[in-house]
């Protein structure tokens, strides 16, 4: 073989050996590291997002600065810049303050690959959430980590209580040393699947708020609707590559929801007609397998199948300052607030603006009517379809939007005396009754209603 031909093969080996870090992003994904730089990228830590964008503005940009300005010091163990780029490679010595994109996403599938080194520690962050995590199994401080399963490795949301879906990974997936491993992410509101090189570690889980967990059950807040991604550092060195990321629309979203966890269930609504359902039928047109509600039309409409314990799923869509409500265990007459256990709004996220008002929080979507406030702001766009699971069983109610759960209380705990109403509620501990809608002269949409009874 000659010099020459030595010196080809050389080259041709270097060319392949760098393509394999330089992959274009696959259809519908944008790149977020572009293998030259840190554009894009800020500096952050383990910091609640909703704090930080409640700051004042000169103090959020003076704190961002500070935690960017560590991303390209050299660190004292090291002497190496603690964030820098290497052969297309964005790498980390261990330390520093975490990579955080500028740009806060929603509902998105992540791409990425990673490779690190014994005894390291990192993870990625979920809306500035942590966290997808990434260790090493031979950790040497075991004994003083007796919350971690010791042979499960990278992939589950860590800081997820302890036995809770999620927490630990299904599988052991990491590779040996020296190897990339590579991350598919898939988060739809709050829940998170997670493929560690191509093995299921995480299956539709909730990620829980970490900055809310020291607060009693009742008080914790579901994690932001939107959020940055951050790369953590934590003690060794970890590159990264091929970061790329897919945002999901508000379609898309509602079909993954809708395809999990539907056994069981029956639909209740055979898009024609109202067969099956009670009440004021001409309140409502059925058009192309979606009901609609007649501007200017009140009443309850409701399944004429008595309930006990339940779950309902449905499909809604709101008009600006849209009103409706999810009748829950009703008698059939009277106010299905109040007759009935109770009514879950149906409400437009931006009600207020939209009809220049001031509404209670228990009045909100999702809450349980002038009793228990929801959490407020995970609803698609108007214009958009919304995904709604409400669980009734006994006096408990949870209600789950677009991915995430807005309320999960007990009805029987409210002391009628601080309810918005102030009078008495004869149907709050009713055990049965019927599920509908109850409508207050808005053309709210709703499709693809089920029941499961419990």
């Amino acid at each position: 073989m000659t010099s020459l031909t030595r010196h080809a093969l050389l080259l041709t080996a270097l060319v392949s050996a760098s393509m394999l870090h330089a992959a274009k992003p696959p259809a519908g994904f944008s790149a977020l590291f572009n293998e030259k730089d840190l554009s894009g990228w800020r500096g952050g830590t383990t910091f609640d997002h909703r704090k930080l964008m409640e700051l004042p503005e000169a103090e959020r940009t003076a704190k961002i600065a500070a935690w960017t300005a560590t991303l390209t010091q050299k660190g004292e163990k090291t002497g190496l810049v603690h964030w820098r780029v290497e052969g297309g490679e964005l790498v980390n010595d261990g330390g520093g303050n975490y990579a955080t994109t500028e740009k806060d996403y929603g509902d998105f599938e992540l791409l990425l690959d990673y490779k690190t080194v014994p005894r390291a520690d990192s993870g990625i962050y979920l809306r500035g959430v942590p966290q997808v995590q990434i260790w090493d199994i031979n950790q040497p401080d075991m004994a003083k980590a007796p919350d971690r399963h010791p042979r499960l490795g990278s992939g589950g949301l860590f800081n997820n209580d302890p036995r809770t879906p999620g927490r630990d990974p299904l599988v052991l997936a990491d590779k040996p040393f020296g190897e990339w491993n590579h991350f598919r992410i898939l988060m739809v509101g709050s829940r998170v699947s997670v493929w560690l090189n191509e093995k299921l570690v995480v299956d539709h889980a909730v990620l829980q708020n970490y900055y809310d967990k020291k607060l009693p059950p009742d008080q914790r807040r579901p994690i932001p609707a939107r959020g940055p991604i951050q790369l953590q550092t934590h003690g060794g060195e970890i590159r990264w590559r091929n970061i790329f990321l897919r945002e999901i629309g508000s379609e898309e979203s509602c079909q993954i929801l809708a395809r999990r966890g539907d056994e069981g269930f029956k639909s209740i609504f055979n898009g024609r007609n109202l067969d099956g359902w009670a009440g004021p039928l001409d309140v409502i047109e059925t058009k192309d397998g979606v009901m609609i509600w007649r501007a200017g039309k009140g009443g309850t409409l409701y399944w004429n199948e008595e309930l006990t314990d339940f779950q309902a799923r449905l499909h809604f869509k709101v008009p600006p300052g849209g009103n409706n409500g999810l009748a829950i265990r009703y008698p059939g007459k009277g106010n299905p607030a109040y007759d009935g256990m109770t009514e879950i709004q149906i409400l437009d996220d931006n009600y207020e603006r939209a009809k220049k008002t001031k509404i209670d929080p228990r009045q909100v979507h999702g809450s349980v009517y002038g009793m228990i406030p929801a959490a407020r702001g995970y609803q698609h766009p108007i214009g958009d379809w919304n995904f709604e699971e409400v669980t009734v069983q006994g006096s408990r109610i949870k209600v789950e939007v677009n991915g995430t759960v807005i309320l999960d209380a007990d009805v029987a705990s409210v002391d009628l005396a601080t309810v918005m109403a102030k009078h008495p509620h004869p149907g709050k501990d009713r055990k049965s009754g019927f599920f509908g809608f109850a409508g207050h002269n808005d053309p709210v949409q709703f499709k693809q209603i089920k029941i499961k009874k419990l």
